[in-house]
């Protein structure tokens, strides 16, 4: 391994971690909040304030110059698709442990190598098809899916799974033209647009004992994706 091949590794095994780490903490927060707030308004707050505490990093990345972007079509259909991801996966975590959610979650690798193939063009090598295994087969052991008894939050997970495997294969391609800073500013603008409507249907004001955590929902949330972002830039999506 070259030693630019090998520090392209270092960076994406970091960038990743980030956001395993932030995942975990998002699924906590968001089981606590959504016991007091619909899941519609918890992804409003989340990306309004996400975009509150992601303003430091358009700033000191040039402002406006650093949000230009010629593929607004495809952030908008990134973000549609993600958004319900997001809505299923909040919703999955009401409804069954999160251990399952976040393992059925990490069923994503399969549904992002099988696209990444038919999209991307990207090559699905042995070692990959091994990994891909391996994974599936840790995702069995941890839900233990019954032949006649599979939950419906079980169901919700895993095409919020796939859901967020399209959203990663858009944001790759987007990788090769715009920057992290853009793909993160159009997430958040677009993601408050879409759920404007749905969260004011359902508003109430949030007690003074949540906003910690839809803080630690939208601090986590909004740099989890800046993980992943970055970790695209140095890696295939599989």
């Amino acid at each position: 391994m070259s030693p630019r091949s090998s520090r392209s590794t270092l960076l994406v095994t970091l960038w990743m971690t980030g956001w395993l780490a932030a995942m975990v903490l998002i699924a906590i927060a968001a089981r606590e909040a959504g016991k007091v707030l619909h899941v519609f308004q918890v992804m409003e707050i989340r990306s309004l304030l996400g975009l509150l505490m992601f303003l430091p990093m358009i700033a000191a990345s040039g402002g406006l110059a650093a949000i230009r972007t010629r593929h607004l079509r495809r952030h908008l259909g990134r973000n549609a698709l993600h958004y319900v991801a997001q809505f299923l996966w909040f919703l999955a975590i009401t409804m069954i442990p999160i251990a399952e959610v976040v393992a059925i979650e990490f069923t994503g690798p399969v549904w992002v190598a099988l696209l990444a193939v038919v999209v991307l063009g990207e090559k699905m090598t042995p070692a990959r098809i091994g990994a891909v295994v391996l994974g599936v087969v840790g995702v069995v052991i941890i839900v233990r899916p019954g032949i006649d008894h599979i939950e419906l939050g079980q169901v919700v997970a895993l095409l919020a799974a796939i859901g967020f495997a399209g959203s990663i294969i858009i944001v790759k391609s987007l990788t090769r033209t715009d920057g992290v800073v853009t793909i993160m500013f159009w997430m958040l603008i677009i993601q408050s647009v879409l759920g404007a409507i749905p969260a004011a249907m359902f508003w109430q004001t949030p007690p003074a004992s949540v906003w910690p955590w839809l803080a630690v929902i939208a601090f986590c949330g909004t740099y989890s994706h800046f993980c992943m972002a970055h970790a695209l830039r140095h890696a295939d999506a599989t």
